[in-house]
């Protein structure tokens, strides 16, 4: 798989601006500031319909314009896919693939398959577990779209069962209703119901069903992952601790994979926490509030890596993702955004040499010399407002 053309309109910095792309290895060389970045982001925005730099897509739209336009040519086994998404902040979004409409955007999640590791990533490693949850749950979309669904469903009732609840702890103690109360109040009355502990057994089962799809999903991808990870992370640090994952949720341990189980052990844990959950007007069971852990020999590696190692644990970390992807079928497109300036001159070397097989390689870099000399390709130079070809 590889990208054969991009076209931005209105995204970010740039007002206009149309690329062709080769097989290889592609490196956009600029200053810090000037768009690189930008151009990447665009390419991750069409395969997850999300942005790695932002929660929301307002800031992807250009100061004074009302939406972004992103066009990519997306080669795979010979076969050419135009896919084009239009974003609209504050509206729906809107896609089309080879010139017509798709209902939902969504809909075409996975005909673009990147991994992405930008120095966000650090956050992975030393940040908090909803930096890990992302991960495994961009990886689990990525790699079957179809868990853009079940992520979609599961914030969802998420949302609106935290709202009963706020709305019931509110009542439980003597409030009245108050502007900062809206959310709630209207999530309340969509409910239907007009005591909210008469609901909460309905959204059990929903965040139970749901909730259930989702950790099994996130279950078996960390057991593919772990020795990916272990493998990506001896190359990149030989000699060091070894890497290990384990997935920690507010499920006792052992309860399997089977997503039946998992249901009824959900509801059972949301029954046991049903008074904390009315004191405290949120939900204390599930997926949203499990952590993956990442441990370097017999110590977190939060808090206890250096630098160095942080950098290679979230390396290992997408270059497993990469590894699986690549197994499921056609390689993914990599992209290594401002990776290389970070890293000593072995573990920049070992990178390049387990990169440089991919079928499409594209590096963002401040200068010439940030990119190693394994990874020989086209360049493009990146100014202010413009990209030009330099090789």
């Amino acid at each position: 798989m590889h990208v054969a053309h991009l076209s931005l309109t209105d995204f970010r910095s740039y007002e206009t601006v149309d690329l062709a792309m080769e097989p290889g290895v592609t490196a956009f060389v600029g200053p810090n500031g000037v768009g690189k970045t930008n151009l990447v982001e665009a390419l991750g925005y069409v395969a997850t319909q999300s942005s790695h730099r932002v929660a929301n897509d307002g800031p992807l739209v250009r100061q004074g314009a009302s939406r972004a336009i992103v066009r990519s040519v997306v080669v795979r086994d010979d076969r050419r896919a135009l896919i084009e998404l239009e974003i609209n902040p504050g509206r729906a979004n809107r896609a089309r693939l080879n010139r017509s409409p798709v209902p939902r955007p969504r809909d075409v999640a996975g005909m673009l398959r990147t991994v992405l590791f930008a120095p966000e990533d650090l956050a992975m490693v030393k940040g908090d577990p909803a930096e890990r949850r992302r991960f495994l749950d961009d990886l689990l979309v990525v790699r079957t779209p179809r868990f853009a669904g079940v992520r979609a469903d599961y914030e969802r009732v998420l949302k609106q069962r935290g709202a009963l609840l706020r709305t019931a702890a509110q009542a439980r103690r003597g409030g009245g209703r108050s502007p900062r109360r809206a959310e709630s109040d209207s999530a309340f009355a969509a409910a239907g119901a007009g005591d909210p502990l008469s609901t909460l057994e309905v959204w059990d089962a929903h965040l139970a069903r749901h909730g259930a799809e989702l950790l099994a999903a996130r279950l078996d991808l960390v057991e593919a992952l772990r020795p990916l990870v272990a493998a990506s992370y001896a190359a990149l640090a030989p000699g060091s601790d070894a890497a290990c994952l384990e997935y920690r949720g507010t499920l006792p341990a052992g309860e399997g994979t089977d997503r039946a189980a998992l249901a009824e052990a959900l509801r059972a844990a949301l029954l046991e926490v049903r008074a904390a959950e009315l004191e405290r007007g949120v939900t204390l069971v599930g997926p949203h509030r499990d952590d993956l852990f990442l441990g370097l020999g017999d110590l977190p590696a939060r808090g206890y890596a250096s630098h160095g190692e942080s950098w290679s644990f979230a390396l290992a970390l997408r270059l497993a993702a990469y590894d699986l992807l690549r197994a499921d079928g056609g390689d993914p497109v990599l992209v290594l955004d401002d990776v290389f300036a970070e890293l000593d001159s072995r573990r920049r070397r070992s990178l390049a040499e387990m990169v440089a097989p991919a079928e499409q390689v594209l590096i963002t870099a401040a200068v010439p010399d940030d990119v190693p000399a394994e990874l020989v390709g086209s360049r493009f130079d990146v100014t202010e407002g413009g990209v030009s070809r330099v090789r």
